[in-house]
């Protein structure tokens, strides 16, 4: 269809026209994506046209092919000028029942309980879709939003979140999610001014049917009631978005009480199912995200529920949640790849979990770390858990291998023998380092005096071991065994020549390890030496 053709044409006819003409460049671009930039002005002033359509009495038919229109060419983030205005912004938040409609337009408030005619709920879905697209593509509007009040009016909308329609209720929660994620100010004004959270909280609540059978425990779910629905999924996944985004920064602002609840409703939604492993993957996914962002005093919501009971060896706690989490783990290990925005979350939560509460350290550790038997193969060598994750220890990217690397050793109650005893010296090297416990000893947690066992094998084997490679090795053959003293004298020295080369070069630089227990040149940690009491005069 030629725009300018369509253009003239739009200014000269009735309502109906307009929608059939309309119509027709919808069925024509529906799918379109890039657009011609030589046809850039005409698109933005089909825009401007289409709002001025939308800002008169028009029948609801018309206002949604409008709205499909705008919904496409939002999609170019060039043209959104005419969008990106308050009176452009005022006209779409009416249209999807956010607040009133500008003079000018039907003036009229639509009552949330009026009741809605298909049609008409179909024109507040485009609505939402188009403030969505309009929110991602162009930070004039996340601005103006912000001078309307659109944070204001979807939380009006949370609020009649048991009268909603599945789209409807999906495209508000998208919406809240993405001005939530892009407009830190808007975040503010959600949680302090419109109590956003706790709308949320209400929201999935209402979405994953929660009875609450004690102050933060909720019933367990019938086996019918396992498997979610695949609608109730979306919105509960836009939710948790939202969610996340709001309490990703609240440092300064505690209510212990909401957070509880939240934690209580993400346990639920561990227990839960959807239709496919994908989606409940995904669910699950978004839960642990969430959960990271809980104080860690607020975990223990997770293992304890006491109308379901729990389990005799861990002081009566459920651990049914801790084994969703690390079935969870396992998978995000195994996929291979992505382990940053993956696999990193998860075995952030658990670390906190298991340095703040002992139950959840001991069930954890159970499975991961369980006590050693066969020490002849290599730490990093073999399928179990605790295999790939000291293998995660020397990862290229720093912030998976440090996360690994502080995971294991909070089950190790934060204990560099007790670590070493695990991966080896080697694949530790890079957590003392960081952590300043070259030298040996222990992190700043306090944990539980409780020792662990070792397994008769372990001891016999202990002597043995290399603390480099953390297994027991083969006797290797002495090179220098059948040398003579001349011949060893001449390949120290030859040694030395080299090493002291590659230090000229600045190729190698020689390390000690400053009382502290960090690495520093040695030349600094020579001089840092403690001084010689030998002379002293006490026997």
């Amino acid at each position: 269809m030629d725009l300018n053709n369509m253009l003239s044409q739009l200014e000269t006819t009735n309502a109906e026209e307009v929608e059939q003409l309309l119509r027709q460049y919808n069925r024509e671009n529906s799918r379109i994506f890039a657009f011609d930039p030589k046809e850039e002005a005409l698109r933005s002033k089909l825009c401007q046209n289409v709002l001025s359509v939308l800002g008169g009495q028009v029948q609801p038919s018309c206002q949604r092919t409008c709205l499909e229109t705008l919904r496409i060419l939002s999609r170019d983030k060039s043209v959104l000028a005419p969008v990106a205005t308050r009176e452009g912004m005022l006209t779409l938040g009416g249209m999807a029942r956010l607040h009133d409609r500008e003079e000018g337009g039907d003036n009229q408030r639509v009552s949330e309980e009026d009741t809605q005619s298909e049609e008409e709920e179909r024109v507040v879905v485009e609505a939402l879709k188009c403030l969505c697209n309009v929110v991602y593509n162009s930070p004039a509007a996340q601005r103006v939003s912000i001078e309307v009040q659109l944070a204001h009016g979807l939380c009006a909308s949370l609020r009649t979140a048991r009268t909603w329609h599945h789209e409807v209720g999906l495209f508000t929660l998208r919406l809240l999610f993405l001005l939530s994620a892009l407009q830190a100010d808007v975040r503010g004004i959600l949680r302090r001014e419109c109590h956003a959270v706790r709308l949320l909280t209400e929201v999935l609540e209402h979405i994953l049917d929660v009875r609450w059978v004690g102050p933060y425990e909720v019933a367990c779910p019938d086996s019918q009631a396992l498997s979610m629905p695949a609608e109730d999924n979306e919105r509960a996944m836009e939710a948790l978005k939202a969610l996340f985004n709001l309490t990703l920064s609240v440092s300064g602002e505690k209510d212990d009480h909401q957070f509880r609840l939240i934690t209580a409703i993400l346990r639920h939604l561990l227990m839960l199912k959807t239709e496919t492993e994908e989606k409940t993957e995904e669910a699950h996914s978004h839960a642990v995200n969430l959960l990271n962002n809980m104080p860690a005093s607020c975990l223990d919501v997770l293992i304890d529920v006491p109308v379901q009971g729990g389990h005799e060896n861990y002081g009566g706690k459920n651990m049914d949640a801790i084994q969703v989490l690390i079935d969870f783990m396992g998978k995000r290990i195994d996929k291979g790849s992505n382990y940053k925005e993956g696999l990193t979350p998860v075995l952030s939560l658990l670390t906190e979990g298991s340095r703040h509460h002992r139950e959840i350290r001991r069930f954890i550790k159970a499975q991961v770390l369980p006590p050693l038997k066969d020490v002849k193969i290599r730490p990093e060598i073999g399928t179990t858990t605790r295999n790939k994750l000291v293998r995660l220890m020397t990862h290229v990217d720093m912030g998976v291998k440090q996360t690994a690397a502080e995971f294991l050793f909070v089950l190790c109650k934060e204990s560099v023998d007790n670590l070493l005893k695990y991966t080896g010296y080697g694949n530790a090297a890079g957590l003392l380092v960081a952590r300043g416990l070259l030298s040996g000893g222990r992190g700043e947690t306090q944990y539980s005096e409780d020792e662990d066992s070792d397994t008769e094998e372990y001891k016999s084997a202990k002597p043995f071991i290399n603390p480099i490679t953390g297994h027991v090795e083969e006797p290797m053959p002495n090179p220098i065994e059948e040398m003579t003293e001349e011949q060893k004298e001449y390949e120290a020295q030859k040694l030395v020549n080299m090493l002291d080369k590659l230090s000229r070069q600045n190729l190698i630089r020689p390390m000690g390890v400053r009382p502290d227990g960090k690495l520093a040149p040695l030349e600094e940690t020579l001089c840092d030496l403690p001084e010689d009491n030998s002379d002293s005069d006490s026997d």
